[in-house]
């Protein structure tokens, strides 16, 4: 008996107000899937949005205005999402028994950061020496701390940890972007 099996990607992205979620369930043919669902709940939120009206096999591009985190000029101005860790869960019917959830931690902010650094730093077509050389090796430690982070959060499924490590590079980053004097950033 072949049955659905559920599963999404949630891929991360520089896109400060948008949330993409692609469905890479498997269906069963058999069986016509009814009232996909997402239940999302943002950071610092208790209880989750609940989107509707996908198909099977969607790409949903989500933002604030969905989560009902911006409610107002949605059709003009799109609110960032805040960094940190989302709790999404997909189901179809019945949906007390056909679902998959997942700690989902968002480090778009982060990864900006990261990409602002790296154009503010004076990096040549070869091989960089001195201060220059040092924070590259810094930005690649706070980027393997950062991927760190989001494995504590989405495998070990230990979000408290993995976000205190989210805070800590994040702090750091914001410490080295002080010295950043990138204009065109």
């Amino acid at each position: 008996m072949a049955k659905h099996q559920l599963s999404l990607d949630i891929p991360d992205t520089i896109t400060s107000c948008v949330m993409r979620i692609i469905d890479t369930s498997t269906y069963d043919g058999n069986i016509t899937p009814e009232c996909l669902t997402l239940d999302i709940t943002p950071p610092g939120f208790t209880v989750a949005s609940t989107l509707t009206g996908y198909t099977p096999g969607f790409i949903a591009n989500i933002t604030a205005c969905d989560l009902g985190i911006q409610t107002s000029n949605c059709d003009t101005t799109r609110s960032d999402l805040a960094d940190g860790v989302y709790v999404v869960k997909y189901s179809i019917a019945p949906a007390e028994h056909v679902y998959v959830e997942y700690n989902h931690l968002r480090i778009t902010a982060a990864l900006n950061k990261i990409q602002s650094l790296l154009c503010c730093l004076d990096v040549a077509a070869c091989e960089p020496q001195g201060q220059v050389k040092e924070e590259l090796r810094e930005v690649q430690l706070l980027s393997t701390m950062l991927q760190a982070a989001k494995a504590k959060v989405e495998y070990c499924h230990n979000p408290n940890q993995g976000m205190a490590m989210y805070n800590y590079v994040n702090s750091r980053l914001t410490k080295l972007m002080g010295g950043c004097s990138c204009t065109d950033c």
